[in-house]
């Protein structure tokens, strides 16, 4: 699970920011939000609000890029364009199997090497004190340089920088280096990253192939959304009828020669009142997205998985992503985690749904993009447990909140009529 995310001189963060998952447990309210795994406590679920082209997407591009970087793929990155520096830094914090590391690295985009890389463990007692061992340090601007694998403290200054240094050395020969690469692995495959606005059906229809209790839980979730839906199903492409412009039932065969992945949302049939319809030409926008996140959904609750979803509710009904949210923050999701960018005040409920450090914000203005919580407004400020936050935030108390003059453009094409027409 993911406890904090730190950027620098990535996308649209010129300063550094961390946007972080840990609960604090002075507050007893909600305790079921709080994952609890060794003295460890770290939030289920955290809503992301604020202005478009304010940074939210890029927190999430920040995660994908920690992901890529995990998994010896390309990492995207780019510097902000209001900095000369090339250097991008990121890092994040997380636990797995109840340890609790840290990972920070800074890539030069330009020359395309990693200049600095740095991993440790953290250690916390029963009374929360907290004790970091680095187990590595490559730092090439300032040449410092510490491996627990003391065997290859030497090797370290010399090895390529276009890459991690566990993804240019045999780690099987170093016990410490080869786990790291395993927590690294391990840690980015459970981390799926969607965009509600162009989320792909691939991922349920695969679970769909296969017989077993994960497509029947995918199926009761669909069917559970109140779509009005009887059933779904990923149909046999013998049983669905085709038709060509002749009337014939059965087409020729390169009539069926299309890419895969479309005849398998051909394949999926939804089923109202007994009747039999394609999903892909009958359903609304809506609820083909909610069969889309069903699968992610089910997925990570069943195994445990992180979920980062941009967007969560473009065109899903505000009930249905208070339901989803409050699957995650149910006390039956023992390790699965969400993450989401959001602008539905619907979902900015302290009352029922969140604790004050899940709300997050991102607010942007000429000096740069700040990223804080709804816990980092004090008592003294008016947010209490019991404030009404929705409120607050739509008269701009807790910023990142837009302040559209659209009006201008109004007064501006009126006024380009009426001088158009002087000119007639």
């Amino acid at each position: 699970m993911i406890i904090e995310v730190r950027a620098k001189n990535c996308y649209a963060f010129e300063d550094q920011i961390a946007f972080s998952m840990k609960a604090d447990m002075r507050s007893k309210k909600f305790v079921t939000n709080v994952h609890k795994e060794n003295n460890f406590n770290i939030l289920k679920t955290a809503g992301i609000y604020g202005p478009n082209n304010a940074g939210k997407t890029c927190l999430i591009k920040c995660i994908r890029a920690i992901k890529g970087v995990f998994l010896n793929k390309k990492n995207g990155l780019m510097p902000n364009i209001f900095t000369e520096s090339d250097v991008c830094e990121l890092g994040v914090t997380f636990v797995a199997s109840g340890r609790k590391f840290s990972y920070d690295f800074k890539y030069d985009v330009e020359k395309e090497e990693y200049i600095y890389e740095s991993f440790s463990e953290i250690f916390k007692d029963q009374y929360n004190n907290e004790k970091e061992v680095c187990w590595l340090k490559k730092d090439t601007i300032n040449e410092l340089y510490e491996c627990v694998d003391e065997e290859i403290q030497d090797m370290v200054p010399v090895v390529s920088k276009n890459n991690l240094l566990c993804y240019v050395i045999d780690t099987s020969k170093f016990v410490h280096i080869d786990e790291i690469k395993k927590i690294l692995i391990e840690f980015a495959k459970k981390i799926d990253i969607i965009n509600m606005n162009n989320i792909p059906m691939q991922h349920t229809i695969e679970l769909m192939k296969n017989k077993n209790h994960l497509q029947e839980k995918v199926v009761n979730f669909i069917k559970n959304a109140d779509l009005y839906m009887d059933n779904f199903e990923l149909a046999d492409i013998d049983k669905i009828k085709l038709k060509t412009s002749d009337g014939e039932e059965k087409p020729e065969e390169k009539v069926l020669d299309i890419p895969e992945n479309i005849m398998d949302q051909i394949r999926l049939i939804s089923t109202y009142r007994g009747v039999h319809v394609p999903s892909m030409l009958f359903d609304s926008t809506g609820t083909k997205k909610i069969a889309a996140i069903a699968s992610y959904v089910i997925e990570a609750l069943e195994q445990g998985r992180i979920l980062i979803a941009d967007e969560l509710d473009s065109s899903i009904h505000f009930k249905l992503t208070r339901a989803i949210v409050a699957m995650f923050n149910n006390e039956l999701n023992t390790n699965a985690q969400m993450i989401f960018t959001v602008h539905d005040i619907n979902l900015m409920d302290c009352k029922r749904i969140f604790r004050k450090e899940q709300i997050w914000f991102i607010h942007k203005d000429e000096d740069g993009v700040y990223v804080y919580s709804l816990a980092d407004f004090t008592a003294k400020q008016g947010v209490r447990d019991t404030t009404d936050v929705m409120e607050k935030y739509r008269k701009g108390a807790l910023g990142a909140l837009p302040d559209p003059e659209l009006i201008n453009s109004l007064l501006s094409i009126k006024g380009n009529t009426k001088g158009d027409d002087a000119d007639d």
